[in-house]
This record gives C-alpha cells, sequence and structure tokens, in this order.
C-alpha cells in the first residue's frame, strides 16, 4: 500500500523486539518498509551521535517514501535544529511525503512549520510504541516489552490507514462534562480555517524566543505531556499563557497526561484543578480529553493544516478536509 520509511532521530531504540514487531506489523498490513541503515544505531543515550541522526534525516528526506515514520521519540532532536536540513524537509512535504511522530518529534515539526508556514506535518504514532507494542502498557510506554494480548491499538492502525489511502477528513471525541459546563452557551463553530498547531507541551514551551518557533496565530493548539506531574505541567501552560501566545488562540485542546504521582502534600492539587486555574485566566475555550499523547488510542493530526473546530452537545469534532 504505501512505502514507509523508518528511522531514528532522537533516542536509541532499547527494545529491538518492539522494533521487530513493528516492522513485522506494518508489512502484515502491506506496506513496504525501509529501513534506515542506522535505526538501530547506539550512542550515549542517542541513536547515534548528531551527525548520525541528521544524515538520517536527511536520507529519510531524500527517500521519496510516501512516510516517514520515527522509531520512538525520547530527546535529541533538540539538539540537532541548528543544523537541520529544513528545505531538504520542506522540498519533501511538498513532493507528498506525510511526516509521522510525536513526542520529541515536536520540535521537527514546530521547527519546519516555523520555516515553512503551511508544511504539513503529522502527529502520530512512532514505530515501537505504536506498531511494536505486544500490549497496552507498551503502547503508553513506548519502548516495547513483555509480551501480551493487547497489540497495536486498532483506532491508531484505522487512522493510520486513512492517513497513507489519503481518506481522513477529520476526527471527533467526547467532551467530558467539565469541559461542557465551561463552555457555557458557546457551541458551534469554536475555531473556522485556523491552523492546527502543537504536541509534546515540554518540547513546545522549549521553543519560546528561539528561532524554530511558530508564532502561530488565530490558532488551534493541542498539547499532551506525559510523566510530569500537575504543578510541572502548570508552570509550563503558564509560561505559554504570560508569554501571549494562549490569549493569541481560537481554542486550546488537551490531549493525554499521563503517567505522574500525586503526593500526600499535594493535598487535592490535581490536573483537573490546573486546568481549571488555567480557564480562569483565559477567554479562550479549554477543551480536554482529545484522544492524542502517550496513550495506546492516538488519533493522526495535521499539523501547519487549517482546521474547523465544532462543538455539539458533548462531541467535539476537529475537522481539516482532504489534503493532497
Amino acid at each position: 500500500m504505501a512505502h514507509i520509511y523508518v528511522y531514528s532521530p532522537a533516542g536509541a531504540v532499547r527494545d529491538r523486539a518492539a522494533f521487530r514487531r513493528g516492522i513485522k506489523q506494518l508489512q502484515a498490513l502491506g506496506h513496504e518498509v525501509e529501513t534506515d541503515p542506522d535505526a538501530l544505531s547506539s550512542w550515549q543515550r542517542f541513536a547515534g551521535d548528531d551527525a548520525t541522526r541528521l544524515a538520517a534525516i536527511g536520507r529519510a528526506a531524500a527517500s521519496r517514501a510516501d512516510v516517514t515514520l520515527i522509531s520512538r521519540g525520547g530527546y535529541g532532536l533538540t539538539r540537532l535544529l541548528p543544523h537541520m536540513p529544513w528545505r531538504d524537509l520542506a522540498r519533501s512535504v511538498e513532493r507528498g511525503t506525510r511526516w509521522v511522530g510525536f513526542s520529541d518529534f515536536t520540535v521537527l515539526q514546530l521547527g519546519l512549520l516555523a520555516r515553512t508556514p503551511g508544511a504539513v506535518t503529522w502527529a502520530g504514532p512512532a514505530l515501537c510504541e505504536g506498531f511494536g507494542a505486544a500490549d497496552v502498557t507498551d503502547a503508553s510506554e513506548g519502548h516495547g516489552g513483555a509480551t501480551g494480548s493487547g497489540g497495536p491499538d486498532e483506532i491508531m492502525l484505522a487512522c493510520f490507514d486513512d492517513l497513507v489511502s489519503g481518506v481522513g477528513e477529520g476526527t471527533g471525541w467526547r467532551l467530558r462534562a467539565p469541559d461542557v459546563a465551561a463552555l457555557g452557551p458557546r457551541q458551534g463553530s469554536l475555531a473556522g480555517h485556523a491552523p492546527l498547531w502543537g504536541g509534546n507541551l515540554c518540547m513546545v514551551t522549549s521553543l519560546l524566543a528561539t528561532p524554530w518557533w511558530p508564532d502561530v496565530k488565530g490558532g488551534v493548539l493541542f498539547l499532551e505531556e506525559v510523566g510530569e506531574h500537575p504543578y510541572r505541567v502548570e508552570r509550563m501552560l503558564l509560561q505559554l499563557l504570560h508569554a501571549g501566545v494562549l490569549a493569541r488562540q481560537k481554542a486550546i485542546v488537551l490531549g493525554d497526561f499521563s503517567d505522574y504521582r500525586l503526593g500526600p502534600h499535594d493535598r487535592g492539587y490535581t490536573l483537573a484543578k490546573v486546568i481549571d486555574h488555567l480557564r480562569a485566566q483565559l477567554k479562550v475555550p479549554v477543551l480536554t480529553g482529545l484522544p492524542f499523547g502517550h496513550t495506546p488510542t492516538k488519533v493522526l493530526l495535521p499539523v501547519g493544516a487549517h482546521v474547523d473546530l465544532l462543538v455539539e452537545g458533548r462531541e467535539a469534532l476537529l475537522l481539516w478536509g482532504h489534503l493532497h
């Protein structure tokens, strides 16, 4: 069905079994999988030194694949930003290659959007955590692990199939009761023809005041995070708020925030309290529950595309239409 190029631009693959499962899963779905020669390289915590990973990105851009897919996230792309082959990336997008990834991959997506407004990349799964998952724990962690019976998430697989077949035109989810209460009478269109952007909260915040920050106004900003206590999440959200970023958007959409532990001294301070505080500072609507992040059920989102955000009762729809 599709030519998929798998490469490792950030953290080293630590679970090669998950990597192999991911390759086999994609092949079983009928795809032609090309693996970068350094996909399993390792240097310190990275998938090769900086030059090795830059070369891998360059090969992915030159591959003319239908999809380029990261093996995993982790950390490493921030080190490469000053040397990234931005023109090659933009040309590959223009030729029709769809770049897919999430987590650390956010900085590449937003850096490209800053350099080339309108260049669409896709927030979606990585090979190991998505296609190589043996069970749901693997899918949220992203490293593979003990064999289980769950396997890759069916919704994620369906969304990926929509991407490669070119039929996906949007996504939807059911709002939580606090979202509906906070919206009040605001129903119908919350944003029209608004640029969709965002990704991992830590990565988004790290780009503020850098040359790779996309100064998006009137957009729909989506955010997710993993392993960060609610006070750290609040601190990053308030940094975006105080910088004026959040107030310039049409809507803020929060995905999955997981894998953190509250302590006795939190005394009722939870992620819900963080969201309540954020809403009190903003006139912009804040929605939660988007099925995206470090979670098995993950939709694919076109970063840089223009979208419509609609709310009808408890149903939220994010629509982007047919993307060539």
